[in-house]
């Protein structure tokens, strides 16, 4: 061991970054329909009310889809009384539409419903970004 100084490299500096807060090569007519958006221009607050209104109308036709599935099962039994006699492994088959069938659709439904949803938020943001 020597008493000397041991010879040590100096700490590397962290390389500096450039922060910029705004994208500068945005063209301008993406800017100014982000700004009116968020200033809620008549022209921005028709924009996002359509885009609410095809949400709202999207999922109003799934639910109909639903509901007249569903309505008219009981429909259906009632004048095809034979159908109520039918059994499928044991169990009647109104049994078995209605006690089993809502899940597998209603799981379908919702998931047709989210791609349709995404789709339309997809679009909006195109919309916005031309």
């Amino acid at each position: 061991m020597s008493g000397g100084r041991e010879d040590t490299a100096p700490a590397a500096r962290p390389r500096r970054k450039r922060v910029v807060l705004a994208d500068s090569r945005a063209p301008v007519t993406v800017l100014r329909t982000v700004i009116e958006l968020e200033e809620q221009t008549s022209w921005a607050e028709e924009v996002v009310r359509g885009f609410i209104r095809t949400q709202f109308w999207t999922a109003v036709r799934l639910a109909g889809i639903v509901v007249v599935v569903f309505g008219s099962l009981p429909l259906v039994f009632f004048l095809v009384p034979e159908l109520s006699e039918v059994s499928v492994a044991g169990v009647s088959l109104p049994w078995l539409l209605l006690g089993v069938m809502p899940f597998p659709l209603l799981f379908g439904v919702g998931y047709w419903y989210n791609v349709l949803a995404e789709r339309h938020e997809r679009d909006f943001v195109d919309m916005v970004e031309k």
